[in-house]
This record gives structure tokens, sequence and C-alpha cells, in this order.
């Protein structure tokens, strides 16, 4: 997961991701061209990409086809938010409960209140 993180560290190497994302199937000469900065510096990107499995590219003729692989981060997603957020999800039913339960008593409370001082 190192890796994958070293990738998305990189602002030009996010935005080639979301380009990707947005473009399935785009030529690497078209992800190139919307980057100042040389074809070889722009491909040292896309490879840090490929290389952390968040880029596949595909072979089609003389052009070379790529693709946005979700599944690295989906794994660290499983690996720490997933796990994370069931726990707060658990936390917070049961500070919705508590609060519901207290305005519950205090409703019934003040209802037992009332009854006895109109007698």
């Amino acid at each position: 997961m190192d890796v994958v993180f070293q990738a998305l560290a990189h602002p030009v190497r996010r935005q080639m991701l979301d380009l990707v994302r947005s473009s399935p199937g785009a030529r690497v000469g078209q992800v190139c061209e919307r980057f100042e900065m040389s074809r070889i510096g722009a491909m040292k990107h896309l490879n840090i990409l490929e290389a952390a499995g968040l880029i596949i590219s595909r072979q089609d003729g003389r052009n070379r086809l790529l693709y946005v692989n979700a599944v690295p981060i989906q794994m660290i997603y499983d690996r720490w938010i997933s796990d994370w957020s069931s726990l707060w999800a658990h936390e917070l039913a049961t500070i919705k409960y508590r609060a519901e339960a207290s305005a519950a008593a205090s409703e019934s409370t003040g209802q037992h209140e009332r009854t006895h001082s109109n007698d």
C-alpha cells in the first residue's frame, strides 16, 4: 500500500488519475499533452501510477489506452475507513438511542407533573 500512497502523494499524478477516470480509454498522448511538462516527464508519472496498480494500460495498435483501476484505493478504504466507519456508526447510534431515551423520559416526567398539578 505504500506504493499507492506514494503514487497519490503527487498532485500531477492525482490530476492524471482524475483525467483517466473521467475519460476511460484515453490515449497516453492525450493525457501527456494536458500537462505542461515534457512527454518523458509525463510518462514517468503515468508509469508510477501504473506500477502502483492505479492505472491499467492496454495496447491498441500504436496507441496505449489507459483505464483507472480502483481496486488499490478500495483496499485502502476496506483496511482503514470501513472499520472506522462501522465503529463510529455504532457509537453514533448509541448516542442517538440515549438521546431519544432521555427525551422520552423528560417528556414522561413533564406529563406526570402536569397530571398531578391538575388534581
